[in-house]
């Protein structure tokens, strides 16, 4: 063989050898990042595991001792050792609630104002306020309820709502009651100041994922900014918007000092939004460490497994809900 062919022998298997060790260590390479992904991945569940196993674990002594008859027994007595979470787990829903009804639309509006209407010179101030106020701790919240929020709220709102809401014949009965500024009512307007950031931030930034040609195109043929966003926008970016309401949703399921606040912390059950009330997280925060008897823990441990419980329904609700849209778009 001539030398120089000799000499390209050589190198062509040189770089084939260079190739195939490359080729060796990227796989290597993919191996090990597929396996501490996983790791990442499975470590995630485990920890859920272990979260739902412990509740289980320590609600079962209330269960077995109380039955299913715990959740919809009223009484919550530590004297006598009579534990029942029908009072919490209303407390834990209403207020929810109406921080959803109340928080939702003002999101939107703040949402649709910062990516449709706002001035380009305030979008930027205005959307890292409503950012700024998502990292307000909870106790702040709930002390400028109790302290501030409250007395106007007994001195103005609540007699107000009493006059007007209160005389109609239907739901008269949720706006009656002792006006002392905490109550169900206060807490899921509490909740609702809160969860407000949270749901606004999510739906700005999907709005903000909208391809400009689509509102363009809209904007083309004559449509007004509300019916592009009716349109376009929302049915352009509804899981996100879903996702968001569902966020904000969970942090008003799991609020603890905020609510533990203004609530009342009464365990008692009464058709008026104004009187006092308890949460399943402010139960959990005023008894927890005062809890002595084994059943008594065990109670809280229950309260614990249920709003886990009511959260992993919503979520699946809302999961379901998304399923159900997107199966309706592939038939039309």
């Amino acid at each position: 063989m001539p030398p120089a062919q000799a000499m390209q022998s050589n190198e062509a298997a040189m770089a084939s050898k260079a190739m195939a060790a490359t080729m060796r260590k990227q796989r290597l390479q993919d191996f090990i990042f597929h396996k501490v992904t996983l790791v990442f991945a499975l470590s995630v569940l485990l920890v859920l595991a272990g979260i739902i196993i412990s509740l289980i674990i320590g609600a079962w002594p209330a269960f077995h001792e109380f039955g299913l008859g715990f959740i919809t027994t009223e009484e919550w007595d530590p004297v006598n050792d009579k534990y029942g979470a029908l009072i919490a787990i209303v407390g834990t829903l209403s207020t929810s609630l109406i921080a959803l009804l109340i928080a939702f639309p003002i999101s939107f509006g703040i949402a649709l104002f910062l990516t449709e209407i706002c001035p380009t010179w305030l979008r930027r101030p205005m959307g890292t306020a409503v950012e700024l106020l998502a990292g307000v701790p909870s106790i702040i919240y709930g002390m400028w309820g109790l302290f501030v929020f409250a007395p106007i709220f007994a001195d103005y709102v609540q007699p107000a709502l009493k006059q007007s809401l209160g005389q109609l014949p239907l739901i008269g009965k949720l706006f009656q009651g002792p006006m002392m500024g905490i109550g169900i009512l206060a807490a899921g307007l509490i909740l609702a100041v809160m969860i407000i950031p949270f749901i606004a931030s999510v739906m700005r930034d999907v709005f903000e994922v909208v391809p400009p040609v689509l509102k363009e195109s809209a904007y083309g043929l004559g449509c007004t900014k509300w019916e592009v966003v009716r349109k376009v926008v929302l049915p352009y970016t509804k899981t996100g918007v879903v996702g968001g309401v569902m966020l904000g949703l969970g942090r008003a399921l799991g609020e603890t000092m905020a609510v533990t606040f203004v609530i009342g912390n009464a365990n008692k059950l009464s058709w008026s939004l104004f009187s006092a009330g308890n949460s399943i997280a402010s139960t959990l925060a005023n008894e927890f460490a005062e809890a002595e008897s084994r059943l008594h823990v065990s109670s809280l441990f229950a309260l614990g497994l249920i709003l886990f419980a009511i959260t992993f329904i919503v979520l699946a609700a809302a999961k379901l809900m998304l399923m159900g849209m997107t199966r309706k778009e592939g038939t039309k």
